[in-house]
């Protein structure tokens, strides 16, 4: 059932190798001049989807403000952020995969040493995923990351053929779960009351610490059911180079983004629509479905553009870009910072600013907020300090023994 990765996958980096970087030490930093630059500005404008598909879920309420503006909005996000974010993340998740097992594979390392790397870095980011969702907002995806390593870490070196099947085996669940809980959020949006956090927020910290508890570990136990589709795809996309070597697969990216794109548009635009209020259906369910299904396709189609994207940018890269790249390079960090940002925005216990915004003023936050990022990355870049937790997982996953540019 299982070979060792083909020869022609060679040492890389990626989201998973992100998450490795060592962090504030000027002294010692990994190179990054080797990264590649495809993984980098895909993960940067990725954070800018997370953003916008979070922030109207801290609002209470979404009719607030200019109307034509919030149904913009409405269209806008459901078209192309929700649902395809966490697409693009996780396949950048899985491709960093493949790039960390080769990478160990190059130093010399052994399939059993690689399979106890990853299982302790999986269950450290369930430990911080856990802390994560429960000391600051309960979207996290870091404890599902850590949760399905640990489950499936041999399929970083199984065949492409068991990498497909399971992806398509798992496609199906996971577009009956996300369309399920569309389904669910669209039923209480025509009652006029929409499914925020703003309605379940607790009067004060403690409270809001406790009142994660319960909810956490079934929320984490069902969600690897979501993310399997596209992070094996990523792992077999790392073994073939595709974002670390683009102009090698030029035309292929050219044609998965043409093609992705279109299907993500035809079959997400009922939903997007129906949600602006544009479109008018009874058949909930086949609009869903639809939706969920084709954004695994958008979700991996601006994976492949982030390919295109590097190839036209080449080797000249400018000021924008290195800063894009650069949040890119802190993904986790910044994943982290934006919850940051929600808690002290919007919760009682801070600036409680969830009743005094509707859809669209939230949706400018979240720009704002990437935009503030992308600024706080660069300085970062410039100064050579590297993302906290990265640093952390990094220290936790090697402790004293952490190779150099691992």
């Amino acid at each position: 059932m299982f070979r060792p990765l083909p020869e022609a996958a060679q040492p890389g980096s990626g989201l998973w190798v992100t998450f490795m970087d060592l962090a504030i030490n000027t002294q010692a930093p990994t190179d990054v001049t080797s990264r590649s630059l495809a993984p980098d500005i895909a993960r940067g404008f990725m954070l800018l989807l997370v953003a916008v598909s979070h922030a109207p879920a801290f609002v209470s309420r979404w009719d607030l403000g200019p109307e034509a503006l919030n149904t913009i909005a409405v269209f806008i996000r459901s078209l192309v952020a929700e649902n395809q974010a966490r697409v693009m993340f996780v396949f950048l998740f899985g491709y960093a995969l493949g790039q960390l097992t080769e990478r160990q594979r190059a130093r010399g390392s052994d399939w059993a040493s690689i399979l106890k790397l990853l299982r302790r870095r999986s269950l450290w980011l369930i430990v911080i995923g856990f802390a994560h969702s429960t000391l600051l907002v309960p979207f996290d995806i870091i404890a599902v990351y850590g949760l399905t390593l640990l489950l499936l870490a041999p399929l970083v070196r199984t065949r492409d053929s068991v990498l497909w099947w399971t992806s398509a085996l798992m496609l199906v669940p996971a577009t009956l779960l996300l369309s399920w809980q569309s389904v669910t959020a669209q039923t209480a949006a025509g009652m006029g009351a929409p499914m925020t956090m703003a309605h379940l927020m607790a009067p004060d910290y403690g409270a809001h610490v406790l009142a994660g508890l319960p909810f956490w570990p079934l929320k984490t136990a069902v969600s690897p059911i979501v993310v399997v589709p596209d992070m094996v795809l990523g792992i077999w996309a790392a073994r073939r180079r595709m974002l670390d070597e683009p102009e090698r697969h030029a035309r292929f990216l050219l044609r998965v983004t043409a093609i992705l794109m279109a299907v993500s548009v035809i079959g997400r635009s009922p939903m997007s629509l129906q949600l602006a209020g544009v479109l008018t259906t009874s058949n909930r369910w086949t609009v869903a479905g639809a939706h969920a299904l084709t954004g695994y396709a958008g979700g991996l189609g601006m994976a492949a553009a982030s390919g295109l994207v590097a190839i036209r940018l080449g080797r000249d890269h400018g000021r924008l870009t290195a800063a894009l790249a650069a949040l890119g390079q802190r993904s986790m960090t910044f994943y982290l910072f934006q919850s940051v940002v929600w808690v002290a925005l919007f919760y009682p216990f801070t600036l409680d600013l969830r009743d005094d915004m509707g859809f669209a003023a939230s949706c400018v936050v979240a720009v704002a907020l990437w935009i503030a990022s992308i600024l706080l990355a660069d300085w970062m870049r410039r100064t050579g300090y590297r993302g906290p937790a990265e640093a952390l997982l990094r220290r936790l996953s090697y402790g004293r023994t952490e190779p150099v540019s691992a």
